[in-house]
């Protein structure tokens, strides 16, 4: 038995996640598609962007573009190392 125009079709992709503690919620982006979610875990902000990328890309099929993600330094002044330890900045 075969199955033609199957519901689940496709290949699977593989995206980058970025996640960051925000006050209450962590916020998840996916850099690659432009997505952003939340939630009150790390586990649950990543399962909720993977939800929203799927769901995203199912309207707006499109090719993933490629981030660049370079380094930089800069001088942090010793008040405000202080301040970043605390979290206040």
């Amino acid at each position: 038995m075969t199955f033609e125009g199957s519901i689940i079709s496709g290949s699977m992709s593989v995206f980058t996640a970025i996640i960051q503690k925000e006050e209450k919620m962590y916020v998840a982006k996916c850099p690659e598609i432009g997505t952003v979610s939340q939630g009150p875990t790390v586990k649950k902000a990543l399962a909720n962007l993977k939800e929203a990328t799927e769901l995203y890309l199912e309207e707006f099929p499109k090719e993933p573009s490629n981030p660049v993600f370079p380094t930089f330094e800069v001088r942090v002044l010793d008040g405000a190392k202080k301040n970043l330890r605390k979290g206040l900045c």
